[in-house]
């Protein structure tokens, strides 16, 4: 051993060298369910923060309960309560326990020493300069109120009730309706208000996420003697309902419908405008519906209740669910289609399956499928080549456009109603399209302007519908919005843009309508026949308002001249000089015969220009 060398014992770790580095672990595949999914990600659905979430909690079930009332042809009666609950009244719901705090300094709305002091300095100045400004008779701006700090953990929370007189629900379908995200009755090709089949079910996942509490429901329906009450929650990993409560009550007063409740965090203040633009909305677009609002506080001065009456009896037909165009279809709808059919051969399949094909059209486009396909041959046993041969026909081939007549459009009787009922304006011309198509689907676009009104804007005022549901966000990307501000020239229909008082308002229908983003809130303008279809409705519309324009002009051009004329014969006789000739009677005095015929001359002339 070498002097000043030290010896390591082999036992003893080695210092200053790195530790062997760890195998990472082997990734494990994971599945996720669709509750799972749409809870991490549930901006798509419309939820991206408390008050957008309480704004779609009550656009879901309004819609919903429009289609359930709908469907069975019953004039929609929508209640709909949204209840404000505060902290400690929550807290008791939950069985929690109010504690005051303990140690400030913890809370992210504590506000220190030194902070405290510029905020009441600040306040001091500003109350300092208002009473300098007062003694001088000067008008200042009052001081603006401090906002308190709000935490975090300051939420607000709201009880939303709504109730219908709709189809209601069977006893046995509740839980999974609700419950179970991706399973509905909105799935065939038919024109509905929503598609994505989660509404109520994203408001549960909501509330589970922000309150824990379950939704409860009560449904009956026509004819039934017993309401069916089901209290539940939605296992979010396994997809399933959770039931606390399912049984059968006594319904003695037959009612029919069905009342969802459900407890969420929400933010009334910032979109309490939002909320009662959609009820307004709702009542333009379907005025044979009669909606109460109701918002209840612990603060009587908050309260609002609305009524939005009905104005007409006369629906619109319930919308048909339809076959699908061959020109809309892809692989994997040929293969589901496959998989799914009755029907036994190829020929009776291309029949049965799609719109516009007859039986001698089938014959045609099989014998262009080459050799290797018959129309008598399994539908079953097409190979997966065949079945693209089948598609890429489908493509290049010229078939009908399909009819609008499974569309459901409001019409403009009911159009014109809502408009006249909600806005009371001064004028009003409405239009319907013919249907037409966009990439195999029919579409139909409805459209009204109005000029003045009640709580009208200078301006343009643009309201827009897809399926009858008002869309309120992401407006300026709009194809209805870019039309009505760029490519309509308001000027040649003797309408002023900036200040005349215009409602612009597109209903546009469909089996499926091209919504832009995951939210569904507007119509891109990329699609050339659905713009096109737009500016034309429009268009419709002013030429029809461009006449009653001009005849209003004409009568108030009349007036004015009437009125002048009339002030010009007041004054005319007597500014000329006066002869008169003695009668019988000396007191009575008379204009002589010659200043008679000057009068009679002159006022038939005027009379003629008049009336010319």
């Amino acid at each position: 051993m070498e002097a000043g060398g030290g010896s390591e014992s082999p036992d003893e770790p080695k210092k200053g060298k790195s530790k062997t580095p760890r195998k990472p672990k082997e990734s494990i595949l994971k599945q996720k369910s669709p509750a799972e999914f749409f809870a991490e990600n549930k901006n798509i659905a419309g939820f991206d923060n408390p008050g957008k979430c309480l704004y779609t909690t009550v656009r879901e079930l309004v819609e919903n309960s429009l289609d359930s009332a709908e469907s069975i042809s019953e004039l929609p009666v929508v209640e709909i309560t949204i209840e404000e609950i505060l902290k400690t009244k929550f807290n008791s719901m939950i069985g929690l326990v109010d504690r005051e705090r303990v140690d400030e300094e913890l809370y992210d709305d504590y506000e220190t020493a030194k902070a405290r002091e510029k905020r009441l300095a600040k306040e001091a100045r500003a109350q300092e300069i208002q009473a300098k400004n007062a003694a001088l008779g000067k008008k200042g701006r009052e001081p603006a109120a401090s906002k308190g700090m709000k935490g975090r953990g300051e939420a607000s929370f709201y009880r939303v009730t709504c109730k219908d007189n709709g189809k209601g629900m069977p006893h046995d379908d509740i839980p999974n309706m609700f419950g179970r995200v991706l399973s509905g009755t909105k799935y065939g090709l038919k024109q509905t208000r929503g598609k994505f089949g989660l509404g109520a079910k994203m408001a549960l996942i909501w509330s589970k996420m922000s309150t824990g509490l379950p939704i409860e429901i009560s449904s009956s329906m026509k004819g039934q003697n017993y309401t069916s009450f089901c209290r539940l929650d939605i296992d979010i990993h396994r997809n399933i309902p959770h039931i606390h409560i399912q049984e059968k009550r006594d319904n003695k007063d037959l009612w029919h419908g069905a009342e969802i409740q459900v407890v969420i965090e929400g933010n009334w203040t910032t979109y309490r405008s939002k909320i009662l633009h959609y009820m307004r909305q709702m009542a333009v677009i379907t005025p044979y519906a009669q909606f109460l609002f109701k918002f209840v506080s612990d603060t009587p001065d908050k309260n609002i209740t609305i009524r939005f009456s009905r104005r007409t009896d006369v629906m619109p037909p319930v919308p048909l669910e339809t076959k699908h165009h061959p020109s809309a279809v892809d692989l994997l709808l040929i293969k589901r289609l496959i998989a799914e059919t009755a029907k036994q051969n190829l020929l009776q399949f291309l029949q049965h399956e799609f719109v516009n094909i007859g039986k001698s059209f089938a014959e045609r486009l099989i014998g262009e499928m080459g050799p290797e396909f018959s129309p008598k041959m399994s539908v079953k046993s097409l190979t997966s080549q065949q079945i693209v041969r089948i598609h890429q026909l489908f493509r290049q081939a010229k078939f009908d456009d399909p009819s609008g007549d499974c569309l459901s459009p409001a019409g403009e009787y009911n159009l014109r109603l809502g408009i006249i009922k909600e806005l009371h304006p001064d004028m009003v011309a409405t239009y319907s399209g013919s249907a037409q198509v966009f990439e195999g689907h029919p579409f139909i676009v409805e459209a009204g302007v109005s000029i003045g009104g009640k709580d009208v804007k200078q301006g343009l005022n643009i309201f827009r519908f897809a399926n009858r549901i008002p869309l309120l966000f992401e407006q300026g990307a709009d194809v209805v919005t870019r039309t009505a501000l760029k490519r309509i020239n308001w000027n040649s229909y003797k309408i002023n843009q900036t200040q005349d008082k215009i409602g612009v308002f597109v209903s546009i229908v469909s089996t499926k309508i091209p919504f832009k983003g995951t939210g569904k809130e507007y119509i891109g303008d990329d699609i050339s026949e659905i713009a096109s279809a737009v500016k034309s409705a429009i268009q419709q519309c002013c030429i029809q308002l461009k006449s009653k324009i001009v005849k209003k002009i004409q009568a108030r051009e009349q007036q004015e001249r009437k009125r002048n004329l009339s002030r010009s014969t007041m004054k005319w006789p007597w500014n000329m000089p006066h002869r008169v000739v003695q009668v019988q009677n000396p007191k009575k005095k008379c204009i002589s015969n010659h200043w008679m015929q000057q009068i009679t001359s002159l006022t038939s002339r005027a009379l003629c220009l008049f009336s010319g």
